[in-house]
């Protein structure tokens, strides 16, 4: 490897909304993130469907009649 051309790899500090706090090594010193692994909806079991005009609602009136063990 050359000299002088990589950036600096040192200490990190990784901060997310939720306060969670993670050390880790990075070219940045500080990074702040809005979804950590301790939040995410995936994670927590928490998702939340944003309804955008109703939409949820007709997929749902949609295949309501459907039915799974009527298959042939």
């Amino acid at each position: 490897m050359k000299k002088g051309i990589h950036p600096a790899y040192a200490d990190a500090t990784i901060t997310c909304v939720c306060g969670n706090v993670i050390n880790t090594k990075s070219t940045k010193k500080d990074i702040k993130v809005e979804i950590c692994s301790n939040c995410h909806p995936f994670v927590t079991g928490k998702q939340k469907i944003i309804d955008t005009a109703g939409r949820v609602e007709s997929f749902k009136k949609k295949y309501a009649g459907i039915n799974k063990t009527n298959k042939k």
